[in-house]
């Protein structure tokens, strides 16, 4: 029989959470469900502006999550067949980069390669080509999206196969089987079992994606659904179809997340923490391939990241810092950034202390089990109306009362630390629920108060996973332009927002000298979360 009996502070704390996260998604999505109401909103429900913003968001994720999975799978192949060649470890840290790189700094190195002036197109110039390669509209989207997201699927393909148990590599070795029969009956069957997660996830970051589309879309013909309602709002001010366009934001995030719930969700790590030996693939031919696989993943992921490197060095990055300007909105961004995440950590902590006490001593009561299912499913509501959305929908509600860029700030804050709750509650939850375990008995044997065993005992064992949680939160959060989109000014400036009007007025130096300081910034918040908190939490 357990000790821990149920604290009902902690649960009402956790109510308490619950209800302030419906009610600023309840809020925002009554906002659009009113407007929605004019005849002007029904009036442009199906046009075909409308449909073919659907189609094309639909069409780019498909192709982006198709050449993500294409690009990936020999790569990971490849890095599996050779687990003990010099600089593996590094090259699967270098994967991990673009999950912590803000997209508007990433897009920036893009067009540096891909652009009209970028590398590949002088290469392309240099072979007599007249007509240089675009970077806007689809292609570049795709570029982009596949530069986020292939070495996200090489990570999680890479941990299937390496859970492959080694006896079958030997089987296989003393079978003499040929490295087409090793991928048809071991490699792909291992695969496939993830495959479809993989897909489903990399589909709805695709069709959820904001930041990219709107640097790299180039025009109405390649334009998503999100920035569809921030061009609505933000520059033909047209509230009917932002709405109409919101609603169908949600019902496709919502089918979306339905489909991903029935799929068996892929994770990163091996079974056993040991590299299997392969046998395999030992002629100098599958040696060369494998190579020149690696080598060519490598560098699709190195060059943006080394052009924005290099670019923000040649800039005046001291004459950069100071500007007024740029130090406004750099504190901006730190103060909105590290506002954010407190919240977001303080109820990722109310969460994780009522779904432990709702599973205590009344594990078994319909109410508790509910209580935890909804705490669950609240964590995660940025999912389903991403922040543009839930942005669109607060501007719709406060225009009639008060000026949306007056409670800016506000709104900010809070949509970002909704963006950053579903990660830190997976750092916190599972480290606070483990810490229990091992504590709780004896905290009650010893008869502390709960505000004693608060400071004395709970925070300090989870002072690191809080950091980490705080991290991940203030990278994330910093990074994002999605709610500063909308809401930004000149009296409301933060580094992304900068950054984007310094590309918006043809400014490259500066440019590249915010994503250089930008992108450090997130980076190094990312690697204190990741060295802190046990590993990487973020799916994207």
């Amino acid at each position: 029989m357990r000790a821990y009996r149920a604290d009902p502070l902690d649960i009402a704390f956790g109510i308490a959470a619950l209800a302030i996260i419906l009610g600023i998604v309840a809020f925002a999505v009554a906002g659009l469900l009113v407007a929605a109401g004019t005849d002007a909103s029904r009036s442009t429900a199906f046009d075909a502006y409308t449909v073919r913003v659907v189609r094309f968001t639909l069409w780019q994720a498909g192709l982006s999550t198709l050449l993500s999975l294409a690009f990936a799978l020999p790569l990971a192949r490849a890095l599996a067949r050779r687990p003990h060649f010099t600089g593996r470890a590094w090259i699967l840290r270098l994967f991990a980069v673009p999950l912590g790189l803000p997209a508007i700094v990433a897009a920036l190195g893009i067009i540096a390669i891909w652009g009209r002036q970028g590398v590949v197109n002088d290469a392309y110039r240099w072979l007599g080509a007249e007509q240089p390669i675009s970077v806007y509209g689809l292609p570049g989207i795709l570029i982009a999206h596949v530069f986020f997201n292939m070495p996200l699927v090489t990570r999680l393909l890479l941990a299937a196969l390496e859970r492959v148990s080694a006896e079958y590599w030997r089987n296989a070795a003393q079978l003499g089987l040929s490295a087409g029969t090793v991928f048809r009956l071991i490699e792909w069957p291992a695969m496939a079992r993830v495959i479809p997660g993989i897909a489903g996830l990399v589909f709805m970051l695709c069709a959820t994606s904001f930041t990219l589309v709107l640097l790299l879309g180039g025009g109405p013909a390649a334009t998503t659904i999100e920035v569809a309602i921030y061009q609505a709002l933000r520059f033909d001010f047209d509230p009917p179809r932002a709405v109409t366009l919101a609603l169908i934001q949600i019902a496709l995030t919502g089918a979306l997340l339905g489909v991903l719930a029935l799929l068996p969700r892929p994770e990163e790590g091996r079974g056993d923490g040991a590299l299997p030996r392969r046998f395999d693939a030992r002629s100098p031919r599958a040696l060369a391939l494998d190579v020149l696989v690696i080598g060519l993943g490598l560098v699709f992921v190195v060059a943006p990241l080394a052009a924005t490197l290099i670019s923000g060095i040649a800039a005046d990055l001291i004459a950069l810092l100071r500007e007024a300007l740029v130090q406004r909105a750099l504190v901006t961004s730190l103060l909105i950034a590290g506002a954010a995440a407190c919240l977001s950590v303080v109820m990722a902590g109310m969460i994780a202390r009522a779904r432990h006490a709702a599973g205590g001593a009344r594990r078994h009561h319909l109410a508790a089990r509910g209580l935890r299912t909804s705490l669950a499913g609240a964590g995660s509501l940025i999912l389903l109306v991403p922040p543009v959305v839930l942005g669109a929908g607060w501007f719709l509600v406060l225009r009639d009362h008060v000026d949306p860029l007056a409670a800016a700030p506000v709104i900010v804050v809070v949509v970002n630390a909704l963006m950053a709750l579903p990660f830190a509650l997976r750092l916190l939850e599972p480290a606070y629920a483990g810490h229990m375990v091992r504590t709780e008995r004896l905290s009650l044997s010893l008869g502390l108060s709960r505000m004693r065993r608060l400071l004395r005992v709970d925070l300090p064992a989870l002072a690191p996973t809080i950091g980490a949680a705080f991290a991940f939160s203030m990278a994330l959060s910093l990074g994002d332009l999605g709610a500063i989109a909308l809401f930004g000014s000149q009296d409301l400036v933060t580094l992304p927002y900068l950054l984007l009007q310094r590309m918006g007025s043809y400014r490259t130096d500066d440019a590249a000298g915010l994503a250089l300081i930008l992108g450090f910034l997130c980076l190094l918040f990312m690697i204190a979360g990741t060295r802190y908190g046990g590993g990487s939490v973020r799916e994207r």
